[in-house]
């Protein structure tokens, strides 16, 4: 299926959207996924930048409230990054709660509000990005220092 008719069917069969609804909500998506120029491609041959917007996309198709992200930054350039984390700023705008699980720390000091680290599944430090990630703790179990 196309880009775009991947996520009408998802609007409309997982978010339960009425057909007009989903056309106007899928246009939102596409334009926030900044993956309007690419509706017409087939989903499954999209590049790995595409293809992980994508992803993301067809999470926002159902119109959540809770979005939970993983590691949706692996693989991708510093620029491939920035963008993730101004389509995360956008979709939070919305009013979607994120949660982001994420080893590539600059989304996490430039696009949350709170940061949870953890340690062996063990709680090392929540709270604001900067003092989490500069905590001495957080930077002798992460960092080795």
């Amino acid at each position: 299926m196309s880009v775009r008719n991947n996520l009408l069917t998802a609007a409309r069969f997982g978010g339960g959207l009425s057909a007009q609804l989903a056309e106007l909500w899928i246009d939102e998506v596409l334009e926030l996924t900044l993956l309007k120029d690419r509706a017409q491609f087939l989903a499954g041959r999209l590049p790995l930048l595409h293809r992980k917007r994508h992803e993301l996309a067809r999470a926002l198709a159902l119109k959540p409230k809770l979005l939970l992200i993983d590691e949706v930054a692996a693989g991708l350039t510093d620029e491939e990054v920035n963008e993730f984390i101004d389509i995360v700023r956008s979709i939070r705008k919305l009013g979607v709660t994120v949660i982001w699980i994420e080893h590539v720390m600059k989304t996490m000091l430039t696009a949350t509000d709170r940061v949870l680290a953890l340690n062996g599944g063990a709680v090392l430090a929540i709270g604001e990005p900067e003092k989490v990630l500069g905590g001495e703790e957080v930077k002798r179990v992460y960092l080795g220092a």
